[in-house]
């Protein structure tokens, strides 16, 4: 398999996000006078996009109730949730070992790409990445699966040059509708069981086994 590409989810692959996240959803929560859960009770929400989380959350399929709760949301993430944010160790000497041995790197996370690469910036990876893909602020793209087939269109390259990496079975799911393969990785939010079933060429325990991976088994051109 000649492989060019990697592509890496954000939330919870390069970054924890954690605080941020669940802090700015009891934000939006409590603005929309719901139900606020504790922030471990949350979890499940790093990953999915805003609007599938606040579909659960508020028990409600109505796109006005569902695009308020994401406004509200934006109020405190695009200040100060942006930047509760921690970077997963051993994450830039992967990402520069990769970039040594011959990959194009791209982010590829279902944040809007405005704020995935203040982000990214924030932590200094830009220089490790070609691009940073994200989803449009109204929702579009949201989903792997359409943001997948955007990248490969953008970047002119077929699914048998990329591996998607990523911590939850959207990032997987995503890559599998477009014939990509995955790498699923279990420093973030998914479980071993929840990634296993999406059937992944490899599922890692650190940054490195990515790159002991790729680097053994795949070839650039």
């Amino acid at each position: 398999m000649s492989v060019t590409t990697v592509l890496f989810d954000l939330d919870g692959t390069l970054t924890d996000p954690f605080e941020g996240i669940t802090r700015s959803i009891q934000y939006a929560l409590e603005g929309m006078s719901s139900k606020v859960p504790d922030a471990k009770d949350l979890h499940w929400c790093i990953g999915p996009s805003l609007w599938d989380s606040f579909r659960v959350l508020l028990d409600t399929d109505e796109k006005a109730e569902l695009d308020r709760a994401v406004a509200l949301y934006r109020e405190r993430f695009t200040d100060v949730g942006l930047y509760e944010n921690t970077l997963i160790e051993g994450i830039p000497q992967a990402l520069s070992e990769l970039r040594r041995l011959g990959f194009e790197l791209h982010v590829c996370t279902s944040k809007p790409h405005a704020y995935a690469g203040k982000i990214v910036e924030h932590f200094e990876l830009m220089p490790y990445f070609g691009k940073v893909y994200g989803s449009e602020l109204d929702g579009r793209r949201s989903a792997k699966a359409d943001l997948i087939s955007h990248i490969l269109d953008e970047e002119g390259i077929t699914s048998t040059q990329v591996v998607m990496i990523g911590d939850r079975e959207h990032d997987l799911i995503g890559a599998k509708a477009n014939g990509v393969d995955s790498i699923g990785v279990l420093w973030g939010y998914g479980s071993h069981d929840e990634l296993h079933k999406e059937d992944p060429v490899l599922i890692a325990r650190k940054p490195s086994e990515i790159v002991q991976f790729l680097g053994s088994r795949f070839v650039r051109v």
